[in-house]
């Protein structure tokens, strides 16, 4: 029996189903960068499921993903705020604020899950220029400690956290 690692998803090889998929679509020839048919197949589901008006951006790594979705809603002058051991703040070797320009904003929990009460002290000087600005919450299910958020703790973000009108803007 092999042991089992949860640190990464590239701590072992690929699942033989993955990898199955993969041999299926690696026979003949297509147009490569996204015009081949199983991207076009896999975007066309993903705007099907989320109702039409959206883009997909299909990327190589989870820390390619965190990167490119946090740098789309921030600018050099925000900050992001997250669990003291979030994956962003811990395992992304500091490729979201080189790649953002945005400023991490760990915080301490016990358990690795945020809350509102314990993101409220931070938020005091929000509103001061000489400070980055509060734009992201980042929460991961599950947390780094395995633990879950329940679904009132995630509605509890929905109505500490004001959407500003302008914020098509940023």
């Amino acid at each position: 029996m092999f042991p089992i690692s949860f640190g990464s998803d590239n701590h072992s090889g690929i699942h033989y189903t993955v990898f199955s998929a993969l041999q299926k679509a690696n026979v003949g020839f297509c147009p490569a960068y996204g015009d081949d048919p199983l991207t076009q197949s896999v975007l066309s589901d993903l705007e099907a499921l989320f109702g039409g008006d959206c883009e997909a951006f299909l990327v190589m790594t989870g820390t390619g993903a965190n990167v490119l979705s946090l740098q789309a809603l921030t600018n050099s002058f925000h900050a992001i705020i997250c669990a003291e051991t979030s994956h962003i703040n811990v395992d992304e070797c500091g490729a979201v604020q080189k790649c953002t320009q945005a400023r991490l904003s760990p915080i301490k929990t016990p358990d690795g899950k945020l809350t509102p009460e314990l993101i409220a002290p931070r938020l005091m000087g929000d509103r001061d220029q000489h400070h980055s600005q509060f734009k992201i919450i980042s929460i991961s299910q599950s947390t780094e400690y395995g633990t879950l958020y329940t679904l009132d703790e995630i509605r509890a973000f929905g109505g500490f956290c004001p959407c500003p009108q302008d914020a098509a803007a940023y």
